[in-house]
């Protein structure tokens, strides 16, 4: 009987996996509200991703993917909270203006180096600012868990610093 390894089985369901190129560049920003048609198409794909992931593995602790992780190098990613009555989280041009000084080190995945977890330090808190459809800027705080979750995907615009910190 031959057995999938879980990066395979994550490549299957569409995922890019480590060492492919489009995870090692930084991901374009959208001009928002100018390329807002094609901003709401990478996040519908982003979605239709988690779904797919979802019905194969569950994530107790939520989830989260980024665009560079189904080949489209945009700055675009969405989150799905541990919490099943909390909505999704959609990233555009996420960037971390503020972290907290306190950190909390735990074992941390990623779905484009899925067959290894590592132990990733990440601050408690951190202060997002995203841009809005309509252009405009918005800022969220996320504490703790979601914090995390929310610091990995924004990772993953900035050339694979998500994957890399996963591999340490």
């Amino acid at each position: 009987m031959t057995t999938v390894r879980p990066s395979e089985q994550m490549r299957d369901l569409g995922v890019v996996q480590y060492g492919a190129p489009v995870l090692a560049e930084a991901a374009r920003p959208f001009s928002l509200p100018a390329e807002k048609d094609t901003a709401e198409h990478t996040t519908e794909t982003l979605f239709a991703s988690v779904e797919r992931i979802a019905q194969i593995h569950p994530f107790a602790k939520g989830m989260g993917i980024a665009a560079p992780q189904i080949g489209i190098s945009r700055a675009a990613a969405v989150v799905q909270p541990a919490d099943p009555g909390a909505g999704a989280i959609v990233l555009l041009n996420s960037r971390i203006s503020a972290r907290s000084e306190g950190t909390d080190g735990q074992y941390e995945g990623c779905l484009s180096f899925f067959d290894v977890r590592g132990m990733v330090p990440r601050p408690l808190t951190i202060t997002v600012i995203t841009t809005a459809l309509d252009g405009n800027e918005i800022t969220t705080v996320y504490e703790r868990g979601l914090a995390r979750l929310v610091a990995h995907e924004i990772d993953h615009r900035l050339s694979g610093v998500a994957a890399m910190a996963c591999s340490a």
